[in-house]
């Protein structure tokens, strides 16, 4: 985002007002000085209008008048600041005032941008709980299913255990026997060797 920022110096009127100021005419100072607020608001709006463009910048721009001379005119005038805010949404600073306006805004975009920030991470820390509470369910599932393969083991070693016991009094056979009356079987001790 862009931040519109233009230097004005109207130095026709500046000049003419600091001149009636020397002369001590004070109808010429009043003078210069509406000319110097009628421009400066000119000035403001051609601001508004030219740079201030969101969202691609604020939805306010600065304007910089480079002495603070002119500057000082600038708020001497009833409601001259103000309204350029208010009408134009362009603020008015001076060689004195710049870097603090700069600054002050800079904390104020990067405050709005942790905030922004702090938000996506607890919508991401909400989205990993509820996900990790999913998770939970399928670990216990495959719990479940880990304790009933490990009985039916257990159950299938029992039996074992207990056919073992019925044949210990049976005599075994030779394996060319084995292969001759289980003809099946061979392929498991073919795998069986090559493991």
């Amino acid at each position: 985002m862009w931040l519109p920022i233009d230097a004005k110096f109207p130095r026709e009127d500046y000049e003419r007002l600091v001149e009636a100021q020397e002369r001590a005419d004070p109808l010429a100072v009043e003078a210069a000085g509406r000319a110097i607020e009628n421009r400066l608001r000119i000035e403001a709006r051609t601001i508004r209008d030219k740079y201030v463009a969101p969202p691609h910048t604020t939805d306010f721009g600065i304007m910089f008048v480079p002495t603070e001379g002119l500057y000082a005119e600038a708020l001497r005038r009833p409601g001259l600041v103000e309204g350029m805010q208010r009408e134009h949404k362009v603020m008015l600073v001076g060689p004195t005032t710049l870097l603090a306006t700069l600054t002050s805004l800079q904390m104020g975009f990067r405050t709005l941008a942790l905030e922004k920030r702090s938000a996506e991470v607890w919508e991401v820390l909400g989205a990993v709980k509820t996900e990790f509470g999913r998770f939970g369910e399928v670990l216990a599932k495959t719990k479940k299913k880990l304790d009933e393969a490990s009985n039916t083991i257990d159950a299938a070693e029992r039996r074992t255990r207990a056919m073992t016991r019925t044949l210990k009094s049976v005599e075994a056979v030779s394996e060319g026997r084995v292969q001759a009356l289980l003809p099946g079987l061979a392929e498991f001790a073919d795998e069986e060797d090559l493991a």
